[in-house]
């Protein structure tokens, strides 16, 4: 019964920016327009209104950002129902000190 409400695993900014060197699959989960003007080089843009339609592969590790924290964990919630291993990143571009690919954060 308790399975159901599993926490969400979470890393920092930092810890990500470590991990860049693995080529980690990260899902951006801001609008479009929000990635345009800055993202980590390598992410890819899913919006948070189309997580539900997201096809990846559930047996790797996918790393949710979003501007803050909030939307990825919403986002983070809702794949790990569907089985993907997922770690929100705490704090999100607005913590980010990490190369930027676009415009300025």
């Amino acid at each position: 019964m308790f399975g159901l409400f599993k926490s969400v695993p979470s890393t920092t900014t930092n810890q990500l920016e470590s991990e860049l060197t693995n080529k980690p699959m990260i899902l951006d989960v801001r609008m479009p327009g929000e990635y345009r003007q800055g993202h980590i080089p390598g992410s890819k843009n899913f919006p948070l209104n189309k997580i539900e339609q997201y096809k990846g592969k559930t047996d790797e590790k996918l790393y949710l950002i979003c501007q803050s924290g909030m939307r990825s964990k919403r986002a983070a919630t809702a794949l790990q129902k569907k089985g993907f291993d997922v770690v929100n990143v705490r704090g999100g571009m607005s913590q980010w000190s990490g190369t930027v690919r676009g415009g300025k954060i």
